[in-house]
């Protein structure tokens, strides 16, 4: 498929929206009513610190609500204000958040169902109205949908979009685009649909493993099963490692995705020599703002005195888990949870580890003098991080276990 041209039609057509639909007014006030804080803006003012009793909250500088996720759930909001009576989906989940997951929900807005692990568009008609998440939709998706004579509502958020261009520059000088990332993930599934030939590797490990391989060649069929699942089809690593384009998912960490593309920019060097270099790797800075924004926040956040910290963000959220991932590296007691149902006590929190697993861990909240770290991933509403900062304070207030 020529995705380019088939995404300039999808875009010239009708039944295509990607600007919201003229009711921001009275969904912002909607939207600052159910997710935003007057605790959060006090801290804010306040330079970021709180303090009660023996407990100290200091938040990152940068945490919370991206503008592209903005974006995305003001434009579902006026999409269930503009289309009343139709049925509404979502491709995926909006956002990453399960409370405006749920709010979406209560709003009569469906998600497509999946069956064994494969979406079910059977259950969209023409004339239903679709939402493209904020983490975008693949190329066949959009095909079905733009078949299927549906109006279109796009979210997805410019970064992501632009991050779509990149893989579209790759295939038409024949780079294969090494995408770091994670297969699984929505946002690199929609990516790789824009692609031509194309590679994913999650971290530096397989960057190395795929650098070795193109300076010295190695096990074919050891390469294809180490990566099952996270290349373009029919490809060949003999032959379509010999031009390469970075790319990335825009919630991976923004330091590994640099030092991935200087591996390759390396790799490329020495192979093909210095003034080859242009004509067998590309490098476009695709490096989410927010993203980045938040991490260097982190980053700031764990120079302080820190006894533990609290990261806030769906379990799902791949960027909340990089932010999780930088506490770790510094070896500060951290906790990812979702929402404040998780803490069930001052004895006993609820939260997700990095590989995924959920675990409860005891003995968190020392009942002496505490400075709690707090952030948030980029798909979380203030009203979540306030009720999380209110339970804290309220369990060292009266010493509850």
């Amino acid at each position: 498929m020529d995705t380019k041209t088939f995404k300039r039609t999808l875009q010239h057509s009708e039944n295509y929206n990607r600007k919201g639909f003229g009711h921001k007014e009275e969904v912002s006030t909607q939207l600052q009513s159910e997710y935003e804080s007057s605790l959060i803006q006090e801290i804010r003012n306040s330079n970021y610190t709180i303090k009660k009793g023996n407990t100290t909250i200091r938040l990152a500088q940068a945490f919370g609500f991206c503008w592209g996720v903005e974006r995305a759930v003001a434009m579902a909001y006026e999409t269930r204000q503009h289309f009343p009576t139709e049925r509404i989906w979502i491709t995926n989940e909006i956002i990453h958040n399960p409370s405006v997951n749920q709010r979406m929900q209560e709003m009569g807005v469906g998600f497509i169902p999946v069956t064994t692990n494969k979406k079910d568009f059977s259950v969209v008609e023409q004339g239903d109205v679709v939402i493209l998440p904020a983490f975008g939709a693949s190329v066949q998706e959009m095909q079905i949908l733009h078949d299927k004579g549906c109006q279109i509502v796009d979210t997805t958020c410019p970064w992501v979009s632009k991050v779509w261009n990149t893989v579209e520059k790759h295939k038409k000088g024949e780079f294969t685009s090494i995408i770091h990332g994670k297969y699984k993930h929505e946002e690199t599934v929609a990516t790789s649909s824009f692609a031509g030939k194309y590679l994913i590797v999650l971290n530096l490990q397989e960057a190395e493993y795929v650098s070795n391989y193109i300076l010295h060649g190695g096990d074919r069929e050891e390469f294809l099963t180490k990566f099952a699942k996270a290349y373009s089809a029919n490809f060949d690593p003999d032959k379509d490692l010999e031009k390469v384009g970075i790319a990335n998912q825009t919630t991976m960490l923004k330091g590994e995705t640099e030092q991935i593309g200087k591996i390759f920019e390396k790799t490329m060097m020495q192979k093909y020599g210095t003034l080859a270099l242009n004509d067998h790797f590309q490098s476009f800075n695709t490096i989410c703002d927010a993203t980045q924004e938040r991490q260097d926040a982190m980053l700031e956040l764990v120079e302080h005195e820190l006894d533990l910290i609290i990261v806030i963000g769906g379990f799902n959220s791949s960027n909340t888990t990089q932010l999780q991932q930088i506490a770790i590296n510094r070896n500060i007691p951290s906790y990812h949870i979702d929402s404040v149902a998780r803490i069930k006590s001052s004895n006993a929190i609820e939260h997700r580890q990095l590989n995924g697993e959920i675990a409860t861990t005891t003995n968190w909240l020392p009942r002496e003098e505490t400075i709690v770290g707090v952030t948030s991933g980029a798909s979380t509403p203030d009203k979540v991080v306030e009720d999380i900062i209110e339970k804290i304070f309220s369990l060292k207030a009266f010493n509850i276990n």
